[in-house]
């Protein structure tokens, strides 16, 4: 599992928020997702580290704590949904069936 981490600053990198997570353990792995037209960070991010125990003490922590000037919102990822092209529906137009 990882960590969302929301409400992060436009301005935060890999490195700080590696570091941030470093005092409560190991972190494996740090994703910042960028828009795809713009490049400019969305706000939010993933923390993987090294074990559940690291990951718990690490939102217990940090959630509602403020960094860079903005209050984190620090939970749990919930695993990423398939999403279709099409938007949330999946080829269920209108509720209807196509055939």
């Amino acid at each position: 599992m990882s960590v969302y981490i929301g409400n992060l600053s436009y301005e935060v990198t890999q490195d700080t928020l590696s570091a941030v997570f470093a005092e409560y353990g190991s972190v494996k792995r740090v994703q910042l997702p960028t828009d795809r037209e713009t490049g400019q960070l969305r706000g939010f991010g993933f923390v993987e580290m090294g074990t559940d125990a690291e990951e718990t003490a690490a939102i217990e922590a940090l959630d509602g704590a403020e960094w860079m000037g903005r209050d984190l919102k620090v939970n749990k990822a919930k695993p990423k949904e398939n999403r279709s092209s099409f938007g949330g529906n999946q080829g269920n137009y209108g509720g209807r069936s196509r055939y």
